[in-house]
Protein backbone atom coordinates (compact mmCIF):
# COMPACT_ATOMS: atom_id res chain seq x y z
CA UNK A 1 0.00 0.00 0.00
CA UNK A 2 1.07 3.42 -1.22
CA UNK A 3 2.05 5.66 1.41
CA UNK A 4 0.92 9.72 1.44
CA UNK A 5 4.21 10.48 -0.18
CA UNK A 6 4.19 7.83 -2.99
CA UNK A 7 0.77 9.10 -3.85
CA UNK A 8 1.65 12.60 -4.09
CA UNK A 9 4.60 11.68 -6.40
CA UNK A 10 2.27 9.54 -8.87
CA UNK A 11 -0.17 12.55 -8.91
CA UNK A 12 2.52 15.06 -9.85
CA UNK A 13 3.92 12.57 -12.87
CA UNK A 14 0.45 12.17 -13.93
CA UNK A 15 -0.20 15.83 -14.49
CA UNK A 16 3.32 16.41 -15.57
CA UNK A 17 2.55 13.69 -18.35
CA UNK A 18 -0.75 15.33 -18.84
CA UNK A 19 0.24 18.65 -19.94
CA UNK A 20 3.01 17.16 -22.17
CA UNK A 21 0.26 15.11 -24.29
CA UNK A 22 -1.03 17.36 -27.03
CA UNK A 23 -3.51 14.52 -28.90
CA UNK A 24 -6.41 15.95 -29.82
CA UNK A 25 -5.51 19.70 -30.28
CA UNK A 26 -6.26 20.27 -34.03
CA UNK A 27 -10.01 18.39 -33.58
CA UNK A 28 -10.79 21.26 -30.72
CA UNK A 29 -9.42 24.49 -32.76
CA UNK A 30 -11.09 22.98 -35.93
CA UNK A 31 -14.00 23.09 -34.30
CA UNK A 32 -14.12 26.46 -32.77
CA UNK A 33 -12.84 27.64 -35.99
CA UNK A 34 -16.17 25.88 -37.90
CA UNK A 35 -18.20 27.73 -35.34
CA UNK A 36 -16.92 31.30 -36.40
CA UNK A 37 -17.23 30.09 -40.21
CA UNK A 38 -20.91 29.09 -39.79
CA UNK A 39 -21.50 32.14 -37.94
CA UNK A 40 -20.30 34.48 -40.34
CA UNK A 41 -21.60 33.25 -43.21
CA UNK A 42 -25.15 33.03 -41.58
CA UNK A 43 -24.37 36.74 -40.70
CA UNK A 44 -23.83 37.82 -44.16
CA UNK A 45 -27.17 35.52 -45.14
CA UNK A 46 -29.11 37.87 -43.00
CA UNK A 47 -27.41 40.86 -43.79
CA UNK A 48 -28.16 39.95 -47.59
CA UNK A 49 -32.00 39.15 -46.28
CA UNK A 50 -32.02 42.36 -45.04
CA UNK A 51 -30.83 44.34 -47.61
CA UNK A 52 -32.87 42.86 -49.98
CA UNK A 53 -36.10 43.61 -47.79
CA UNK A 54 -35.16 47.06 -46.92
CA UNK A 55 -34.29 48.28 -50.94
CA UNK A 56 -37.65 46.33 -52.22
CA UNK A 57 -39.42 48.25 -49.48
CA UNK A 58 -37.49 51.14 -50.10
CA UNK A 59 -38.47 51.27 -53.98
CA UNK A 60 -42.18 50.69 -53.63
CA UNK A 61 -42.26 53.53 -51.10
CA UNK A 62 -40.68 55.86 -53.73
CA UNK A 63 -42.53 54.94 -56.24
CA UNK A 64 -46.28 54.68 -54.26
CA UNK A 65 -45.23 58.29 -52.61
CA UNK A 66 -44.28 60.30 -55.60
CA UNK A 67 -47.54 58.91 -57.27
CA UNK A 68 -49.35 60.02 -54.14
CA UNK A 69 -48.51 63.29 -54.28
CA UNK A 70 -49.38 64.23 -57.74
CA UNK A 71 -51.45 67.53 -57.21
CA UNK A 72 -53.31 66.08 -60.12
CA UNK A 73 -54.48 62.41 -58.33
CA UNK A 74 -57.73 62.44 -57.88
CA UNK A 75 -57.35 59.65 -55.18
CA UNK A 76 -56.89 59.90 -51.73
CA UNK A 77 -53.30 59.70 -51.24
CA UNK A 78 -53.26 57.37 -48.54
CA UNK A 79 -54.93 55.23 -50.81
CA UNK A 80 -52.30 55.30 -53.33
CA UNK A 81 -49.65 54.28 -50.99
CA UNK A 82 -51.45 51.83 -49.47
CA UNK A 83 -52.97 50.05 -53.15
CA UNK A 84 -49.25 50.49 -54.31
CA UNK A 85 -47.76 48.57 -51.50
CA UNK A 86 -50.72 45.62 -51.68
CA UNK A 87 -49.81 45.34 -55.00
CA UNK A 88 -46.20 44.92 -54.32
CA UNK A 89 -46.91 42.16 -51.96
CA UNK A 90 -46.15 44.51 -48.99
CA UNK A 91 -48.86 45.74 -47.32
CA UNK A 92 -48.14 44.19 -44.02
CA UNK A 93 -44.87 46.16 -44.53
CA UNK A 94 -46.75 49.48 -44.43
CA UNK A 95 -46.39 51.14 -41.18
CA UNK A 96 -47.77 54.99 -41.93
CA UNK A 97 -48.84 57.33 -44.33
CA UNK A 98 -49.06 61.57 -43.62
CA UNK A 99 -50.37 63.75 -45.98
CA UNK A 100 -49.69 67.80 -45.81
CA UNK A 101 -51.49 69.74 -47.77
CA UNK A 102 -51.37 73.94 -47.92
CA UNK A 103 -52.76 75.24 -50.96
CA UNK A 104 -50.62 74.76 -54.37
CA UNK A 105 -48.74 71.84 -52.61
CA UNK A 106 -48.86 68.52 -51.79
CA UNK A 107 -46.24 66.56 -49.90
CA UNK A 108 -46.45 62.96 -48.94
CA UNK A 109 -44.55 61.21 -45.64
CA UNK A 110 -44.63 57.42 -45.77
CA UNK A 111 -42.67 54.93 -43.75
CA UNK A 112 -42.47 51.52 -44.18
CA UNK A 113 -40.92 48.10 -41.81
CA UNK A 114 -40.60 44.66 -42.35
CA UNK A 115 -39.13 42.11 -39.61
CA UNK A 116 -36.67 40.12 -41.64
CA UNK A 117 -36.86 36.88 -39.34
CA UNK A 118 -32.84 36.95 -38.72
CA UNK A 119 -31.90 33.02 -38.33
CA UNK A 120 -27.88 33.34 -37.43
CA UNK A 121 -28.07 36.82 -35.61
CA UNK A 122 -29.64 34.68 -32.61
CA UNK A 123 -26.37 33.38 -31.81
CA UNK A 124 -25.16 36.73 -31.11
CA UNK A 125 -28.47 37.67 -29.15
CA UNK A 126 -29.90 39.37 -31.96
CA UNK A 127 -33.62 38.41 -32.18
CA UNK A 128 -35.29 40.82 -34.27
CA UNK A 129 -33.97 42.98 -37.24
CA UNK A 130 -36.24 45.31 -38.91
CA UNK A 131 -35.94 46.88 -42.25
CA UNK A 132 -37.01 50.29 -42.36
CA UNK A 133 -37.81 52.38 -45.25
CA UNK A 134 -38.88 56.08 -45.54
CA UNK A 135 -39.49 58.12 -48.51
CA UNK A 136 -40.83 62.17 -48.61
CA UNK A 137 -42.26 63.64 -52.31
CA UNK A 138 -43.73 67.20 -53.05
CA UNK A 139 -45.24 68.69 -55.68
CA UNK A 140 -45.33 72.86 -55.82
CA UNK A 141 -45.63 75.06 -58.37
CA UNK A 142 -43.32 77.21 -57.31
CA UNK A 143 -42.65 80.87 -59.21
CA UNK A 144 -42.64 79.82 -62.22
CA UNK A 145 -42.93 82.52 -65.49
CA UNK A 146 -44.08 80.61 -68.65
CA UNK A 147 -44.22 82.05 -72.15
CA UNK A 148 -46.32 80.68 -74.56
CA UNK A 149 -44.88 81.37 -78.13
CA UNK A 150 -47.52 80.29 -80.29
CA UNK A 151 -47.38 80.17 -84.57
CA UNK A 152 -50.66 81.96 -85.42
CA UNK A 153 -49.27 82.00 -89.65
CA UNK A 154 -51.69 81.38 -92.19
CA UNK A 155 -50.95 77.59 -92.64
CA UNK A 156 -52.74 77.12 -89.30
CA UNK A 157 -55.89 77.22 -91.23
CA UNK A 158 -55.45 74.03 -92.49
CA UNK A 159 -57.24 70.93 -91.28
CA UNK A 160 -58.04 73.01 -87.83
CA UNK A 161 -54.65 73.15 -86.66
CA UNK A 162 -55.70 76.53 -85.20
CA UNK A 163 -58.79 74.85 -83.58
CA UNK A 164 -56.84 72.18 -81.97
CA UNK A 165 -53.89 74.76 -81.10
CA UNK A 166 -56.85 77.06 -79.06
CA UNK A 167 -57.93 73.87 -77.35
CA UNK A 168 -54.52 72.52 -76.61
CA UNK A 169 -53.16 75.71 -75.15
CA UNK A 170 -56.20 76.39 -73.49
CA UNK A 171 -56.20 73.44 -71.59
CA UNK A 172 -52.52 73.95 -70.51
CA UNK A 173 -53.54 77.03 -68.88
CA UNK A 174 -56.32 75.31 -66.70
CA UNK A 175 -53.53 72.78 -65.19
CA UNK A 176 -50.94 75.29 -64.33
CA UNK A 177 -53.30 77.61 -63.06
CA UNK A 178 -55.69 75.11 -61.30
CA UNK A 179 -53.43 74.59 -58.31
CA UNK A 180 -51.63 77.92 -57.70
CA UNK A 181 -53.87 79.89 -54.84
CA UNK A 182 -50.93 82.12 -54.42
CA UNK A 183 -50.47 83.36 -57.65
CA UNK A 184 -46.93 82.12 -58.09
CA UNK A 185 -47.37 81.49 -61.86
CA UNK A 186 -47.33 83.87 -64.67
CA UNK A 187 -48.23 83.33 -68.00
CA UNK A 188 -47.27 85.52 -71.27
CA UNK A 189 -48.95 84.60 -75.05
CA UNK A 190 -46.54 85.51 -77.53
CA UNK A 191 -48.41 85.01 -80.91
CA UNK A 192 -46.11 85.10 -84.39
CA UNK A 193 -46.68 84.77 -87.98
CA UNK A 194 -44.09 86.88 -90.00
CA UNK A 195 -43.65 89.12 -87.67
CA UNK A 196 -44.90 90.21 -83.53
CA UNK A 197 -47.70 92.08 -83.23
CA UNK A 198 -46.35 93.82 -79.54
CA UNK A 199 -49.06 95.64 -79.01
CA UNK A 200 -50.08 99.65 -77.91
CA UNK A 201 -48.66 99.05 -73.83
CA UNK A 202 -45.36 97.36 -75.09
CA UNK A 203 -44.67 100.05 -77.78
CA UNK A 204 -45.27 103.20 -75.48
CA UNK A 205 -42.19 101.58 -73.64
CA UNK A 206 -39.45 101.16 -76.40
CA UNK A 207 -38.10 104.09 -78.36
CA UNK A 208 -39.73 103.67 -81.52
CA UNK A 209 -39.24 105.33 -84.70
CA UNK A 210 -40.60 105.65 -88.03
CA UNK A 211 -44.59 104.92 -86.13
CA UNK A 212 -46.88 104.20 -88.83
CA UNK A 213 -49.75 105.36 -86.95
CA UNK A 214 -51.87 103.11 -88.27
CA UNK A 215 -54.19 101.56 -84.93
CA UNK A 216 -53.08 98.21 -83.43
CA UNK A 217 -50.35 98.01 -86.35
CA UNK A 218 -47.01 97.60 -83.71
CA UNK A 219 -44.89 95.38 -85.24
CA UNK A 220 -40.57 96.19 -84.69
CA UNK A 221 -37.87 95.74 -86.90
CA UNK A 222 -35.13 94.25 -84.21
CA UNK A 223 -31.95 94.92 -85.79
CA UNK A 224 -29.61 91.98 -85.97
CA UNK A 225 -27.17 92.79 -82.48
CA UNK A 226 -30.44 92.19 -81.09
CA UNK A 227 -30.16 88.26 -81.14
CA UNK A 228 -27.07 88.09 -79.54
CA UNK A 229 -28.31 88.65 -76.17
CA UNK A 230 -31.69 88.37 -74.45
CA UNK A 231 -31.80 91.85 -73.11
CA UNK A 232 -34.12 94.51 -75.76
CA UNK A 233 -32.96 97.85 -75.17
CA UNK A 234 -35.84 100.54 -73.92
CA UNK A 235 -33.49 103.27 -75.76
CA UNK A 236 -31.95 101.81 -79.01
CA UNK A 237 -34.11 103.38 -81.77
CA UNK A 238 -36.15 100.58 -83.43
CA UNK A 239 -38.36 101.18 -86.45
CA UNK A 240 -41.74 100.15 -86.94
CA UNK A 241 -42.89 98.43 -89.53
CA UNK A 242 -44.65 100.18 -92.31
CA UNK A 243 -47.87 99.25 -93.32
CA UNK A 244 -47.66 98.75 -96.61
CA UNK A 245 -48.82 96.62 -99.96
CA UNK A 246 -45.71 95.77 -100.95
CA UNK A 247 -46.59 92.03 -102.23
CA UNK A 248 -49.27 93.12 -104.81
CA UNK A 249 -48.45 94.50 -108.65
CA UNK A 250 -49.41 97.02 -110.60
CA UNK A 251 -50.77 98.01 -114.32
CA UNK A 252 -47.10 97.88 -115.84
CA UNK A 253 -48.12 99.81 -118.71
CA UNK A 254 -47.15 103.52 -120.03
CA UNK A 255 -50.12 105.02 -119.75
CA UNK A 256 -51.46 106.60 -116.59
CA UNK A 257 -53.80 104.34 -114.08
CA UNK A 258 -55.70 106.92 -111.92
CA UNK A 259 -54.65 106.18 -108.20
CA UNK A 260 -58.24 105.74 -107.25
CA UNK A 261 -57.79 102.68 -109.48
CA UNK A 262 -58.20 99.12 -108.24
CA UNK A 263 -54.73 98.19 -109.67
CA UNK A 264 -53.37 101.02 -107.57
CA UNK A 265 -55.44 100.46 -104.42
CA UNK A 266 -53.25 98.68 -101.75
CA UNK A 267 -54.19 94.93 -100.45
CA UNK A 268 -53.13 94.34 -96.89
CA UNK A 269 -54.15 90.40 -97.15
CA UNK A 270 -50.89 90.06 -97.53
CA UNK A 271 -49.31 92.33 -95.52
CA UNK A 272 -46.60 91.12 -92.86
CA UNK A 273 -47.86 92.46 -89.65
CA UNK A 274 -51.95 93.10 -89.78
CA UNK A 275 -53.59 95.47 -87.26
CA UNK A 276 -55.10 92.89 -85.58
CA UNK A 277 -56.12 93.52 -81.81
CA UNK A 278 -56.78 89.62 -81.59
CA UNK A 279 -53.10 88.31 -82.31
CA UNK A 280 -51.16 90.95 -80.00
CA UNK A 281 -48.78 90.22 -77.28
CA UNK A 282 -50.61 89.42 -73.73
CA UNK A 283 -48.44 90.64 -71.05
CA UNK A 284 -48.02 88.30 -68.16
CA UNK A 285 -51.22 87.40 -66.66
CA UNK A 286 -52.53 84.38 -63.95
CA UNK A 287 -56.30 85.14 -64.76
CA UNK A 288 -56.90 81.76 -66.27
CA UNK A 289 -60.53 83.05 -67.99
CA UNK A 290 -58.33 85.79 -69.77
CA UNK A 291 -55.89 84.02 -71.08
CA UNK A 292 -58.23 81.37 -72.45
CA UNK A 293 -60.21 84.24 -73.93
CA UNK A 294 -57.42 85.71 -75.75
CA UNK A 295 -55.83 81.96 -76.76
CA UNK A 296 -59.55 81.20 -78.35
CA UNK A 297 -59.42 84.85 -80.23
CA UNK A 298 -56.29 84.03 -81.85
CA UNK A 299 -56.14 84.33 -86.12
CA UNK A 300 -54.40 82.48 -88.04
CA UNK A 301 -52.59 84.27 -91.08
CA UNK A 302 -49.64 85.36 -92.30
CA UNK A 303 -46.44 83.80 -92.98
CA UNK A 304 -43.22 82.35 -90.26
CA UNK A 305 -40.74 84.10 -88.94
CA UNK A 306 -39.68 81.21 -85.74
CA UNK A 307 -37.03 83.47 -84.67
CA UNK A 308 -39.16 86.73 -83.93
CA UNK A 309 -41.43 85.10 -82.06
CA UNK A 310 -38.99 83.37 -79.62
CA UNK A 311 -36.74 86.70 -79.42
CA UNK A 312 -39.75 88.25 -78.18
CA UNK A 313 -40.58 85.15 -75.70
CA UNK A 314 -37.15 85.39 -74.01
CA UNK A 315 -37.17 88.89 -73.92
CA UNK A 316 -40.44 89.30 -71.96
CA UNK A 317 -38.96 86.65 -69.59
CA UNK A 318 -35.15 88.57 -68.93
CA UNK A 319 -34.88 89.95 -65.82
CA UNK A 320 -33.78 93.93 -67.06
CA UNK A 321 -37.75 94.13 -67.88
CA UNK A 322 -38.33 94.09 -64.64
CA UNK A 323 -38.47 98.09 -64.27
CA UNK A 324 -40.70 98.01 -67.13
CA UNK A 325 -43.03 95.42 -65.14
CA UNK A 326 -43.34 97.59 -62.44
CA UNK A 327 -44.45 100.32 -64.14
CA UNK A 328 -46.99 98.47 -66.13
CA UNK A 329 -48.15 96.52 -62.33
CA UNK A 330 -48.66 100.77 -61.16
CA UNK A 331 -50.80 100.84 -64.91
CA UNK A 332 -52.54 98.68 -64.30
CA UNK A 333 -51.41 96.81 -67.24
CA UNK A 334 -50.15 93.48 -65.25
CA UNK A 335 -51.66 92.25 -62.10
CA UNK A 336 -50.37 93.31 -58.99
CA UNK A 337 -50.01 89.86 -57.38
CA UNK A 338 -46.71 89.44 -59.77
CA UNK A 339 -44.05 91.58 -58.36
CA UNK A 340 -40.45 91.33 -58.89
CA UNK A 341 -41.22 89.83 -62.09
CA UNK A 342 -39.18 88.92 -64.04
CA UNK A 343 -37.34 86.82 -61.43
CA UNK A 344 -33.21 86.79 -61.86
CA UNK A 345 -32.33 83.61 -63.65
CA UNK A 346 -29.99 82.35 -60.56
CA UNK A 347 -33.11 82.79 -58.04
CA UNK A 348 -33.77 79.41 -57.32
CA UNK A 349 -37.34 79.81 -55.96
CA UNK A 350 -38.03 80.88 -59.56
CA UNK A 351 -38.49 79.11 -63.10
CA UNK A 352 -38.80 80.34 -66.56
CA UNK A 353 -40.14 78.69 -69.18
CA UNK A 354 -40.85 78.95 -73.41
CA UNK A 355 -42.72 76.78 -75.16
CA UNK A 356 -42.20 77.19 -78.41
CA UNK A 357 -44.73 75.96 -81.39
CA UNK A 358 -44.61 76.00 -84.97
CA UNK A 359 -46.58 74.39 -87.96
CA UNK A 360 -44.08 75.63 -90.51
CA UNK A 361 -40.42 76.85 -90.54
CA UNK A 362 -39.24 80.07 -91.30
CA UNK A 363 -40.17 81.81 -94.74
CA UNK A 364 -38.58 85.37 -95.64
CA UNK A 365 -40.01 88.18 -96.26
CA UNK A 366 -39.95 92.05 -96.90
CA UNK A 367 -39.91 95.70 -95.70
CA UNK A 368 -40.48 99.00 -96.60
CA UNK A 369 -36.74 100.24 -96.22
CA UNK A 370 -36.01 103.08 -93.37
CA UNK A 371 -36.02 105.80 -95.74
CA UNK A 372 -39.26 105.65 -96.94
CA UNK A 373 -41.19 104.45 -93.84
CA UNK A 374 -42.52 107.92 -92.97
CA UNK A 375 -41.51 111.67 -92.97
CA UNK A 376 -41.48 113.97 -96.02
CA UNK A 377 -42.30 112.34 -98.82
CA UNK A 378 -41.33 114.05 -102.55
CA UNK A 379 -44.85 113.45 -103.45
CA UNK A 380 -47.75 116.26 -103.51
CA UNK A 381 -51.24 115.74 -103.69
CA UNK A 382 -54.06 118.16 -105.24
CA UNK A 383 -55.88 119.23 -103.03
CA UNK A 384 -58.88 120.08 -104.93
CA UNK A 385 -59.05 116.45 -107.73
CA UNK A 386 -56.78 113.92 -105.63
CA UNK A 387 -53.96 113.84 -108.31
CA UNK A 388 -50.36 113.35 -107.78
CA UNK A 389 -47.26 114.88 -108.88
CA UNK A 390 -43.93 114.14 -107.37
CA UNK A 391 -40.72 116.06 -107.59
CA UNK A 392 -36.78 115.23 -108.62
CA UNK A 393 -34.12 117.49 -107.15
CA UNK A 394 -32.29 116.36 -109.71
CA UNK A 395 -34.42 118.04 -112.73
CA UNK A 396 -33.62 121.61 -110.83
CA UNK A 397 -31.00 123.67 -112.64
CA UNK A 398 -30.09 125.92 -109.98
CA UNK A 399 -26.75 126.82 -111.74
CA UNK A 400 -28.06 130.41 -112.86
CA UNK A 401 -31.53 132.14 -111.98
CA UNK A 402 -32.10 132.17 -115.66
CA UNK A 403 -32.39 128.44 -115.72
CA UNK A 404 -34.59 128.05 -112.82
CA UNK A 405 -37.33 129.29 -115.09
CA UNK A 406 -36.32 126.50 -117.35
CA UNK A 407 -36.78 123.48 -115.10
CA UNK A 408 -39.43 121.37 -115.06
CA UNK A 409 -39.11 119.49 -111.68
CA UNK A 410 -42.25 118.17 -111.08
CA UNK A 411 -43.43 114.73 -112.78
CA UNK A 412 -47.14 114.60 -113.56
CA UNK A 413 -48.41 111.30 -113.85
CA UNK A 414 -51.88 111.86 -115.00
CA UNK A 415 -50.46 114.41 -117.50
CA UNK A 416 -47.46 112.37 -118.38
CA UNK A 417 -45.07 115.43 -118.04
CA UNK A 418 -43.10 117.38 -116.69
CA UNK A 419 -44.02 120.53 -114.77
CA UNK A 420 -42.38 123.99 -112.86
CA UNK A 421 -45.45 123.16 -110.28
CA UNK A 422 -47.43 120.70 -109.07
CA UNK A 423 -50.44 119.74 -110.53
CA UNK A 424 -53.27 122.09 -109.45
CA UNK A 425 -50.85 124.41 -107.54
CA UNK A 426 -51.95 127.95 -106.79
CA UNK A 427 -48.70 129.52 -107.06
CA UNK A 428 -49.12 133.08 -109.57
CA UNK A 429 -50.28 132.13 -112.91
CA UNK A 430 -47.94 135.21 -113.99
CA UNK A 431 -45.19 132.96 -113.81
CA UNK A 432 -43.76 129.76 -114.88
CA UNK A 433 -40.21 129.38 -112.88
CA UNK A 434 -39.78 126.97 -110.25
CA UNK A 435 -40.34 128.36 -107.27
CA UNK A 436 -40.77 125.57 -104.25
CA UNK A 437 -42.33 127.90 -101.91
CA UNK A 438 -44.84 129.23 -103.96
CA UNK A 439 -45.37 126.41 -106.22
CA UNK A 440 -46.36 123.95 -103.21
CA UNK A 441 -49.71 126.10 -102.47
CA UNK A 442 -52.66 124.92 -103.15
CA UNK A 443 -51.08 120.80 -102.64
CA UNK A 444 -50.54 118.71 -99.40
CA UNK A 445 -46.64 117.37 -99.62
CA UNK A 446 -47.69 113.66 -98.29
CA UNK A 447 -45.69 111.37 -95.53
CA UNK A 448 -44.81 108.13 -96.53
CA UNK A 449 -46.89 106.48 -94.32
CA UNK A 450 -50.11 108.62 -96.00
CA UNK A 451 -48.67 107.19 -99.17
CA UNK A 452 -48.97 103.29 -98.52
CA UNK A 453 -52.57 104.09 -96.64
CA UNK A 454 -53.66 105.19 -100.04
CA UNK A 455 -51.08 103.43 -103.06
CA UNK A 456 -49.55 100.00 -103.40
CA UNK A 457 -45.80 99.97 -103.64
CA UNK A 458 -45.60 98.39 -107.17
CA UNK A 459 -48.25 101.36 -108.53
CA UNK A 460 -45.75 104.20 -107.07
CA UNK A 461 -42.45 102.50 -108.66
CA UNK A 462 -44.00 102.25 -111.73
CA UNK A 463 -46.10 105.67 -111.97
CA UNK A 464 -44.31 107.48 -110.23
CA UNK A 465 -40.24 106.50 -110.70
CA UNK A 466 -40.89 104.12 -113.63
CA UNK A 467 -42.67 106.23 -116.43
CA UNK A 468 -41.10 109.35 -115.03
CA UNK A 469 -37.53 108.65 -115.48
CA UNK A 470 -37.39 106.44 -118.35
CA UNK A 471 -37.54 107.26 -122.09
CA UNK A 472 -37.78 103.56 -123.32
CA UNK A 473 -39.40 100.48 -122.41
CA UNK A 474 -36.19 99.38 -121.32
CA UNK A 475 -35.31 102.71 -119.16
CA UNK A 476 -38.99 102.72 -117.51
CA UNK A 477 -38.33 99.17 -116.60
CA UNK A 478 -35.02 99.66 -115.60
CA UNK A 479 -36.60 102.92 -113.10
CA UNK A 480 -39.03 100.90 -111.78
CA UNK A 481 -36.40 98.09 -110.73
CA UNK A 482 -34.42 100.56 -109.21
CA UNK A 483 -37.18 102.35 -107.06
CA UNK A 484 -38.60 98.49 -105.74
CA UNK A 485 -34.83 97.95 -104.85
CA UNK A 486 -34.66 101.24 -102.57
CA UNK A 487 -37.84 101.17 -101.45
CA UNK A 488 -38.49 97.15 -100.40
CA UNK A 489 -35.78 95.26 -98.74
CA UNK A 490 -35.62 91.38 -97.63
CA UNK A 491 -36.05 91.89 -93.73
CA UNK A 492 -34.01 88.46 -93.24
CA UNK A 493 -33.21 85.61 -95.19
CA UNK A 494 -34.40 82.08 -93.99
CA UNK A 495 -30.61 80.98 -92.94
CA UNK A 496 -29.93 84.06 -90.91
CA UNK A 497 -33.66 83.25 -89.55
CA UNK A 498 -32.72 79.78 -88.34
CA UNK A 499 -29.11 81.34 -86.51
CA UNK A 500 -30.85 84.02 -85.08
CA UNK A 501 -33.50 81.39 -83.63
CA UNK A 502 -30.78 79.30 -82.40
CA UNK A 503 -28.84 82.50 -80.85
CA UNK A 504 -32.48 83.51 -78.74
CA UNK A 505 -33.11 79.37 -78.16
CA UNK A 506 -29.34 79.00 -76.62
CA UNK A 507 -28.86 82.13 -74.80
CA UNK A 508 -31.74 81.22 -72.91
CA UNK A 509 -30.92 77.55 -72.16
CA UNK A 510 -27.65 78.92 -71.15
CA UNK A 511 -29.02 81.00 -68.15
CA UNK A 512 -31.59 78.24 -67.34
CA UNK A 513 -34.48 79.10 -68.90
CA UNK A 514 -36.36 75.26 -69.66
CA UNK A 515 -37.56 75.43 -73.37
CA UNK A 516 -40.19 72.89 -74.83
CA UNK A 517 -40.68 72.51 -78.15
CA UNK A 518 -43.48 71.39 -80.32
CA UNK A 519 -43.55 70.89 -84.14
CA UNK A 520 -47.10 70.51 -85.32
CA UNK A 521 -47.68 69.03 -88.65
CA UNK A 522 -44.60 71.06 -89.58
CA UNK A 523 -41.81 70.23 -92.17
CA UNK A 524 -38.62 68.31 -92.02
CA UNK A 525 -36.44 71.38 -91.60
CA UNK A 526 -39.01 73.12 -88.78
CA UNK A 527 -38.86 69.66 -87.05
CA UNK A 528 -35.21 69.58 -86.64
CA UNK A 529 -34.80 74.00 -85.62
CA UNK A 530 -37.59 73.17 -83.11
CA UNK A 531 -35.73 70.34 -81.39
CA UNK A 532 -32.40 71.99 -82.22
CA UNK A 533 -33.88 74.69 -79.82
CA UNK A 534 -35.47 72.53 -77.04
CA UNK A 535 -33.38 71.74 -74.47
CA UNK A 536 -33.46 68.70 -74.46
CA UNK A 537 -35.00 65.71 -76.65
CA UNK A 538 -37.32 65.04 -74.12
CA UNK A 539 -38.89 68.49 -73.76
CA UNK A 540 -39.61 68.18 -77.93
CA UNK A 541 -42.45 66.63 -78.94
CA UNK A 542 -44.40 65.81 -82.55
CA UNK A 543 -47.95 66.02 -82.75
CA UNK A 544 -50.37 65.95 -85.38
CA UNK A 545 -53.71 66.49 -85.15
CA UNK A 546 -55.39 66.73 -81.40
CA UNK A 547 -51.99 64.93 -80.51
CA UNK A 548 -50.98 68.59 -79.91
CA UNK A 549 -52.88 68.45 -76.47
CA UNK A 550 -51.44 65.39 -75.32
CA UNK A 551 -47.71 67.40 -75.87
CA UNK A 552 -49.22 70.61 -74.04
CA UNK A 553 -50.37 68.42 -70.65
CA UNK A 554 -47.15 66.55 -70.34
CA UNK A 555 -45.24 70.25 -70.98
CA UNK A 556 -47.93 71.18 -67.93
CA UNK A 557 -46.71 67.88 -66.08
CA UNK A 558 -43.60 68.34 -66.10
CA UNK A 559 -43.53 72.04 -65.11
CA UNK A 560 -45.23 71.89 -61.60
CA UNK A 561 -42.00 69.88 -60.65
CA UNK A 562 -42.82 66.86 -59.36
CA UNK A 563 -39.21 66.71 -56.62
CA UNK A 564 -38.22 63.46 -54.64
CA UNK A 565 -37.10 65.09 -51.11
CA UNK A 566 -35.98 62.24 -49.48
Amino acid sequence: MLNRQEILSASRAGLRQFRRDETGALVIFGLVLFFLMVMMGGLAIDLMRYEYTRTNLQNTLDRSTLAAAALNQKLTPKDVVADYMDKAGLSDQLASVTVTEVLNSRMVHSIGRADTHPVFLHLLGIDKLDAMGGSRAEQAITNVEIALVLDISGSMQRNNKIGNLKAAAADFVDTILANDPNHRVSITIVPYNAQVNIGPVLVSKFNITNHNDVANDNCIELPPSAYGTLVLSQTDPMPMMAYADIAYGTNLIDATVKPTSASAKPVYDRTFCKPNPANIIRLPSNDATQLKSEINALQAEGNTSITLGMKWGVTLLDPSMRPMFTDLIASGDVPKNMPARPFDYNDTSAMKIVVLMTDGEHVQHERITNGYKTGPSPIYLSKTDGSYSVFFDTKVDSASAAKICASRPYWVPHLSAWQSRPWNSTAPASTDCYDKAAATTGVAQQDWKDIWANLKLTYVAWQFYGRALGTTAGSRTAAYTDALTKMRAVYADVATMDTTLQQSCTGAKDRGVIVYGIAFEAPAHGQDVIKACASSTANYFAADGVEIKTAFQTIASNITMLKLTQ
